[in-house]
């Protein structure tokens, strides 16, 4: 659906011209959608009776979701997944929608994953005003939205049960990409519950009490993702710092049990280097037992050192 003007009237739907759209006064409603930033798609919008502040936000480069009433009307501005992801652009992709009784305009510029199930409904005759498809829209990015915003949640929850020290490496780089998942949904995922809440609470023709409803409960769920987003958010700090405390504390066993075999070993080098002098003069060298008598005074002198280690708990993890 890159570019269509669609007629919704009668229980029927179908696809009109660009001139029919932009004439149509009858039952129903006209829907002109345009999917991508092209300046053909975009000449669809000439000729629509927009207001200019709305033309505008249809056509902004950057956007944040909002939503503003213009006399009758209503410029809507929310986000949701892609229909497929791109390197190198946000996480959501934003619908900008124009809303006014019996005509609907809206804009994206890369392609949403809601605007399928929204079409299909659509052709199933569920949708009969603007009121249902602005409703519609909410309910089907909420939807999709919810289930990845709660598998941040079980992946950390995850990464919180093989906490251990074998980990930390794997675990880091896990942590840290949740957190990034998080920040990105964070971003405009409270603003669009802020988006819907405004809408629902508009005093226009066009928009039912039923509509309100479903609104409110999309509404609700943003809510309920962004108060899930930010507890993912501190959990990943938290682990993080947990992580940093393991690693931390692998560091300092590591250093102690090297310092140990160094403190082991520096008598018993220096007994050794003592007796290896080319000097005349050293003390039984030539008797045969004497060399026995340096190994066995090494160990007990190395026995001694580790059993004064063990007394102070230094041989303890």
């Amino acid at each position: 659906m890159p570019c269509a003007a669609i007629l919704v009237g009668d229980g029927a739907t179908r696809e009109v011209g660009r001139e029919q759209a932009a004439a149509y006064d009858g039952p129903g409603f006209i829907w002109v959608h345009i999917d991508g930033a092209n300046d053909v798609d975009l000449g669809l919008l000439k000729g629509q009776d927009i207001p200019e502040v709305a033309a505008s936000a249809l056509v902004a480069t950057e956007t944040r979701p909002r939503c503003d009433q213009i006399e009758d009307g209503a410029l809507v501005n929310i986000r949701g997944p892609a229909a497929a992801e791109t390197a190198g652009s946000d996480r959501l992709v934003s619908i900008r929608m124009w809303v006014r009784h019996g005509k609907v305009i809206s804009v994206t510029r890369r392609p949403l994953a809601a605007t399928v199930p929204v079409r299909n409904q659509l052709e199933s005759a569920k949708i009969l005003d603007p009121g249902d498809l602005v409703a519609a829209f909410a309910r089907a990015i909420s939807g999709q939205l919810d289930p990845q915003v709660a598998d941040l949640g079980d992946t950390l929850d995850d990464c919180e049960s093989s906490l251990e020290p074998r980990q930390v490496y794997k675990l880091r780089s896990t942590i840290a990409h949740i957190r990034s998942e998080a920040i990105a949904f964070r971003r405009f995922v409270a603003p669009d519950r802020d988006a819907l809440l405004t809408l629902a609470e508009m005093r226009v023709s066009w928009l039912a009490e039923e509509d309100r409803l479903h609104i409110r409960e999309a509404a609700d769920r943003f809510a309920r993702m962004t108060e899930e987003l930010e507890a993912v958010r501190e959990r990943a700090a938290l682990l993080h710092e947990q992580l940093t405390d393991l690693r931390g504390e692998q560091m300092e066993a590591r250093s102690l049990l090297i310092s140990i075999v160094a403190l082991i070993f520096l008598p018993l080098t220096f007994i050794t280097g003592l007796l290896g002098m080319n000097v005349e003069g050293i003390p039984y060298a030539e008797e045969p037992w004497a060399f026995w008598a340096v190994v066995a005074l090494c160990l007990a002198i190395g026995v001694a050192v580790i059993g004064y280690f063990a007394r102070i708990h230094w041989l303890r993890r």
